[in-house]
């Protein structure tokens, strides 16, 4: 596989004068995510979980649904001997997610380096994205004063 060269306009100011906001994604790494996080359907809608408890399995599936699932639930047993969990959303379910982390980074300098060595990293996607606009509006109001 041939790489393409990058294709860069070369910068009108020095590197100390730039920073770099960058959202990268390690790679094979997977973490433990939320219902939220994931955009889950069921989190988003609630869900239903029909269970045979004439079975050993739906009779243990049902004891730990109403003992132990700290779940919010309405229960309905239907004609044909099952029973018909309806849970809330906003509730996490009882899927195991995952997710790929994302690394929200600031950092001096540009692609030619980070003169001062300073990176920051935002724990959370809303933040970064508030820095990043709290910069372009510096650099407007900048370039309005002249």
């Amino acid at each position: 596989m041939t790489l393409r060269p990058i294709n860069r306009i070369e910068p009108n100011m020095p590197v100390q004068a730039y920073q770099t906001y960058s959202i990268t994604v390690p790679r094979d790494t997977a973490v433990r995510a939320a219902c939220e996080q994931v955009g889950c359907e069921a989190w988003r809608h609630g869900w239903e979980s029909v269970i045979d408890e004439r079975t050993q399995l739906g009779q243990q599936q049902a004891a730990y649904i109403r003992g132990q699932s700290r779940r919010t639930f309405r229960e309905q047993q239907r004609g044909d001997g099952l029973t018909v969990f309806r849970f809330d959303s906003g509730q996490r379910c009882f899927a195991e997610h995952q997710s790929r982390p994302e690394i929200y980074a600031v950092r001096d300098g540009d692609w030619r380096g980070n003169p001062t060595g300073m990176t920051r990293q935002h724990t959370r996607a809303a933040d970064w994205v508030e820095d990043f606009g709290e910069h372009q509006q510096r650099i407007a109001d900048q370039r309005k004063e002249g």
